[in-house]
């Protein structure tokens, strides 16, 4: 039954998404939010399926963009104008624009010169948007160099002379209102501490932002809570418990501050799967290729990270011997690799192998490099509402 399934499907490559998952997810973060001031909004980035993204709506979360796109995408698939905040270290001026017209939530502003053209626009329009003031916090997470965003060498956040530069700046601010902070210091972070260190840095600096701009009426502590790449079936539930519990314990001396959040890999990255057909297998002395039809050009992360994702053969045969392949794709460079020696039953030409992990970071990255059928955004991905379904269609 299961073989005849798949051999029914589409054409692969396609991305294979299991909204049981994501079920399942959304609620882990609303039980451990319940009675706390505690708001998440969703980073769109991370996935922009407008299937995934009308769920997550419904749900009542926030959006976190960090595009004119982004926020009109948001909108459309439901989210509330006001749940809104928009990111990003170079808004152009038609993205400022969009989230004028479309009075959202919050500007989260990363440098002076940002600020200015926000508050020129903002009189042009004859509208006064809040704003949250992105600092650096020099805080370590501990995570990879080219997701890390906040130690002082980052391009992210106000600089400490820009934020001295705008004290004097204050009084032509005329058509903003800074109401609030916003902090996010990287992704993919596994470590409970690097957050605890973030909430004290936070505690230090609200006295400073109060004293010399005004009352803090909304603090906005970023993302970046890790998945488990290596184990997507034990773990499909990140550690929400203990996330939220560090902010909890360590802003507990904030009264009436609301605290958002923006999440994105937590929520979507273990809901999705990359599928993609064996081509060829090569052979060699000491080395066994396996030539996918998907590439980096549907997964980026490997070539870009050097990040590792679990694969598996769909629909194994427990007589198969176990063998050792390079996992490549099809594109014209040699960082076109999902991982090296990789022990997976034999393969043949037609299986089908299944990338774990691919919810967060693979569709929305997709590209049409060397010529290639861009899947992200254009074919409609398979969606399943059964666990089993995810593991052995």
């Amino acid at each position: 039954m299961c073989t005849k399934k798949l051999k029914s499907m589409e054409n692969t490559p396609y991305y294979f998404y299991d909204l049981d998952v994501l079920d399942a997810t959304l609620e882990a973060i609303k039980s451990n939010i319940m009675g706390e001031s505690f708001y998440v909004h969703y980073a769109i980035k991370a996935n922009n399926n407008m299937e995934i993204l009308k769920r997550i709506a419904k749900n009542n979360f926030g959006a976190d963009c960090v595009s004119g796109w982004e926020i009109e995408t948001a909108i459309e698939a439901g989210f509330d104008p006001q749940s809104i905040v928009f990111a990003g270290v170079g808004k152009t001026d038609e993205e400022i624009i969009i989230a004028l017209t479309h009075k959202i939530g919050m500007i989260n502003c990363e440098s002076l010169e940002e600020i200015h053209v926000i508050n020129q626009l903002a009189t042009q329009l004859n509208v006064c948007p809040k704003i949250a003031l992105r600092l650096n916090p020099n805080v370590n997470a501990l995570t990879h160099e080219k997701i890390s965003t906040g130690l002082a060498e980052n391009k992210f956040g106000l600089t400490v002379l820009e934020f001295k530069a705008l004290l004097n700046d204050l009084s032509e601010l005329n058509s903003i209102d800074i109401t609030g902070l916003h902090f996010h210091i990287g992704s993919q972070i596994t470590t409970m501490d690097v957050f605890a260190n973030l909430c004290e840095r936070i505690l230090e600096i609200i006295p400073e932002f109060e004293q010399k701009i005004g009352p803090l009426t909304s603090l906005n502590v970023g993302g970046g809570l890790g998945i488990d790449y290596d184990q997507p079936d034990l773990n499909a539930i990140p550690d929400f418990q203990g996330y939220f519990n560090t902010f909890k314990k360590g802003l507990t001396s904030l009264v009436n501050i609301p605290v958002h959040f923006e999440l994105g890999r937590s929520i979507v990255a273990q809901c999705g799967s990359l599928r993609t057909k064996v081509l060829y297998v090569k052979r060699s002395e000491n080395k066994n290729f396996a030539v996918m039809d998907a590439g980096m050009t549907e997964l980026m992360r490997p070539a870009l990270y050097g990040s590792v994702h679990k694969i598996e053969k769909l629909n194994a045969d427990p007589v198969d011997v176990a063998q050792f392949y390079d996992v490549v794709g099809p594109i014209c460079e040699s960082s076109d690799c999902f991982g090296k020696d990789i022990r997976l039953p034999e393969l043949h030409r037609g299986d089908i192998v299944t990338i774990r992990s691919c919810g967060a970071y693979a569709e929305s990255m997709s590209l049409r490099y060397n010529g290639r059928e861009a899947i992200g955004n254009n074919l409609k991905p398979k969606v399943s509402t059964s666990l089993r379904m995810l593991k052995y269609a």
